[in-house]
């Protein structure tokens, strides 16, 4: 949202509408302050009537003013449902919009290879549309649809730039068979081709190279004849005759430097911006820069004694960069620019051992590659179409220097329906030939250009030679100030110009309607009736003093406000309930809360409806209280809750009624003669069963009577009658059947007999059985000994006869 005063740009987001809401109040506080001073000071004209992107309320005279007094003249400025309820009629509103206009919208080619049509490179279209207008009102963003689509058989140029130093000589003789070979493999790509070959060493100077006579004839050792040192040559522009890339090139003899990293910046820069000389078309560009070293850039020059920086120019002199010596190698930043102004794609074709470092070398140049090469560069052409299929893939999108104040952003519809925002908004990956891609732009202007003067902006793909032209103008003021009546009487006798509803001083004048003079007026009796009294501030430090009236400060959020004669009013700083102003339900007056109907209180925070109050039965608070801001105040202090229902003190409902129920329905209890004086206040209604007592606000109460029985009943208040409906029959429990129990004890007892018999007898048996085992294993453990024993005695005994002599 934004607001002019001539006194800067009011910046705001805009939102769906034109209706934009926050007004970046300290820029906006601090550029009026310095206006005002200025105006007083030195006469500047008040500028007080445009408006970049907010609706403007113009009244078409004084008379049809609504502003407060107090309020500026920026206030006109506003959303469009603040500017209806402040009063301005929808005739005075001035709203303009913004727009685009496609100026040029050709259609990307679709051809086939195939065909026998041949295009030249510029009638091939791969972007659309070319060119469109788009007129921007600050904060209002402006979007386009941009299509990408590759185009077959594009045609190609591809530069072979080669280092020469001693190291890569056995890559040379690989190299003079190049170009007839990659002719023949790119013709299933594009039957459009053409070849360029150059080479580079190092600077011609110390420490780079030997200056000595005999090593600037020959600066290789031992046997090996080699060509002069020098810094790059364009040895063959492009060309789509193979064969004569092989005869020139076959012509080339390797050279030598004294240091590991060559002079190779030098020979891009010269490649790049060289255009005439190298015969680039306004084709897809391809250089492919092969080494096996590493390279110098910004600052190594001075090692030998060069100090102007590289100018990014073309030096080159019978196809020799002669320049070597005065400036300076390239920085890497400079080299991105030169490669991107001439959409040039590079693929670094390097060794293993330097893999590395041009790795790294590739994030900071976009659309470039890394291919790894053999030591004798045999798959230099493999490389090179791989590295071309990986570049041609993708499609990046950039754009030229934006205007002050524009942002532009990016969101890609990419294949297999990947949509991407952000930075990755601006590229698409995995892109084939044929393959239609499409971005959405975003366009916002924020700020106008200091001259008004229409801005163009270049959307392109790197690497390719095609781009969207963008002109953008911009809404800077409203339509009414080009019908602004100068000198006009409203204007206090002619002192402005009255434009847009207000008036636009001329110089030495100020005020609403111009009415003072600068040089006549002195500020410190101007600022006396801007205050309240001596004691106060000027405005109540909530406004300036113009003219002795005071002009009120605006807020960041466009709804709150001063007002006032002296800036004492504001309308948001009442009182707030709920973190609400006025509760939600009123509106705010020089800081007193106006209550909508059916609210009071300090910050309307007091609803009169008696709704929440009411309870289950129907009545305010339980008839136990009263209803104050649509809560219950409980007048018996037993009772508590939203409405008076709770009484914690208190006995439970149904304890507390359960004698008098007894009593008053089955004619017993502990009431039962004194029933008819204490509980005579209760209406008693029976029912047949437990389903139909009423619900009630009370739970259904279940009590025990003296004869053990139970009786359910309910308990419910309206106005001043108690009311319980009664269960008429008593729930009683029947005595127990004695013959079963005993008998079951009886059965139990014997059937406890038998099972603890069955139990001995089982124990016995195991018991037995363990017992006999044990004897079976005595006896066939037992061993019997087979001799006589030596305390046996036979039973017969020998005796013979002394005198018996055998006869």
């Amino acid at each position: 949202m934004t607001a002019h005063d001539g006194l800067g740009n009011f910046n705001e987001n805009l939102t769906e509408n034109s209706i934009y809401a926050t007004i970046n109040t300290d820029f906006t506080n601090y550029q009026y302050h310095i206006f005002l001073q200025q105006s007083r000071e030195t006469a500047i004209p008040n500028y007080g009537t445009g408006c970049f992107s907010l609706p403007h309320c113009k009244p078409l005279g004084p008379s049809q003013d609504f502003l407060k007094q107090g309020e500026p003249t920026s206030t006109r400025c506003d959303d469009l449902h603040i500017l209806r309820k402040k009063g301005c009629k929808e005739k005075m509103v001035e709203n303009p919009r913004g727009g685009q206009k496609v100026e040029q919208n050709i259609p990307v080619t679709n051809r086939r290879k195939d065909t026998a049509e041949r295009l030249r490179p510029e009638e091939i279209t791969q972007i659309q549309p070319q060119k469109l207008t788009l007129t921007l009102r600050m904060g209002e963003p402006q979007s386009f649809n941009l299509t990408f689509k590759r185009a077959e058989d594009y045609p190609i140029d591809l530069y072979y730039l080669m280092d020469l130093s001693y190291s890569m000589h056995d890559d040379l003789q690989n190299v003079k068979k190049l170009g007839t070979a990659l002719m023949q493999e790119m013709q299933a790509i594009t039957s459009d081709f053409r070849i360029g070959f150059g080479s580079f060493v190092e600077k011609t100077v110390m420490p780079f190279i030997s200056t000595t006579p005999a090593g600037l004839r020959n600066p290789c050792t031992g046997q090996y004849d080699c060509a002069s040192p020098f810094s790059y040559k364009n040895v063959l522009s492009l060309t789509s005759n193979g064969k004569e890339f092989n005869h020139l090139v076959s012509q080339q003899q390797i050279s030598g430097n004294l240091d590991s990293p060559e002079g190779g910046f030098d020979a891009i820069m010269q490649v790049a911006v060289c255009g005439v000389s190298i015969g680039w078309r306004n084709v897809t560009r391809l250089l492919v820069f092969s080494t096996d070293a590493g390279f110098h850039f910004a600052g190594d020059g001075k090692l030998g004694g060069i100090v102007l920086p590289n100018d990014g120019k073309c030096h080159l002199e019978n196809n020799t960069y002669s320049m070597s010596h005065y400036y300076d190698y390239p920085s890497i930043a400079h080299l991105v620019q030169k490669l991107s102004d001439n959409n040039i794609q590079t693929i670094f074709a390097v060794t293993q051992d330097f893999q590395d470092i041009y790795q790294e070398l590739k994030k900071l140049i976009p659309k470039s590659a890394v291919g790894t090469l053999s030591s004798n560069s045999s798959n230099v052409i493999q490389l090179i179409i791989d590295a071309y299929n990986s570049l041609s893939s993708e499609v990046i999108l950039e754009n030229s220097k934006l205007p002050k104040g524009v942002n532009i952003a990016y969101t890609a519809y990419c294949k297999n329906g990947v949509v991407q925002d952000g930075e990755d908004g601006r590229k698409c990956v995995n892109i084939s030939i044929g393959d239609a891609v499409s971005f959405n732009i975003n366009i916002t202007a924020h700020e106008c250009p200091k001259d008004n003067n229409s801005q163009t902006v270049k959307i392109k793909p790197l690497g390719f030679n095609e781009e969207v032209e963008v002109v953008l103008k911009f809404i800077c003021q409203c339509e009414c100030q080009h019908e602004g009546i100068p000198n006009s009487p409203l204007c206090h006798n002619g002192n402005g110009t009255f434009e847009c509803g207000a008036c636009r001083c001329n110089k030495g004048r100020t005020g609403h309607m111009c009415e003072c003079s600068t040089e006549e007026v002195n500020t410190e009796d101007l600022d006396g009736n801007c205050r309240r009294d001596n004691g106060s501030e000027i405005c109540s430090n909530n406004g300036d003093c113009i003219c002795g009236t005071c002009e009120c400060k605006k807020r960041e959020n466009p709804e709150e406000r001063y007002s006032g004669k002296y800036c004492e009013c504001d309308n948001f700083n009442c009182d707030r309930y709920d973190n609400k102003l006025c509760g939600g339900h009123g509106r705010c007056e020089c800081r007193v809360c106006i209550c909508d109907a059916n609210y009071t209180g300090s910050a309307c925070d007091c609803p009169l409806d008696t709704t929440p109050c009411l309870a289950a039965n129907q009545q305010i608070c339980n008839g136990r209280g009263v209803c104050e801001c649509g809560t219950c105040r409980c007048t018996d202090p037993m009772y508590q809750g939203p409405t008076c229902e709770t009484c914690r003190t208190c006995p439970g409902i149904c304890s507390q009624h359960k004698d008098c129920v007894q009593c008053r329905a089955f004619g017993s209890g502990e009431k039962e003669k004194t029933c008819e004086e204490d509980c005579r206040y209760l209406d008693l209604i029976i029912v047949e069963n437990l389903s139909e007592l009423p619900e009630s606000t009370h739970p259904t109460c279940k009590e025990r009577a003296d004869n053990d029985c139970w009786f359910y009943y309910t308990y419910s208040v309206n106005g001043t009658q108690e009311i319980v409906h009664v269960v008429k029959d008593q729930d009683c429990p029947k005595g127990p059947d004695i013959i079963p129990i005993v008998v079951g004890v009886v059965a139990g007892i014997v059937l406890i007999g038998l099972a603890l018999l069955l139990i001995w007898k089982l124990l016995m048996i195991i018991h037995d059985r363990r017992e006999f085992a044990k004897f079976e294993k005595e006896k066939l453990n037992a061993k019997w000994d087979t001799g006589e024993n030596p305390i046996y005695k036979s039973a017969v005994t020998t005796v013979i006869n002394p005198k018996y002599e055998g006869k």
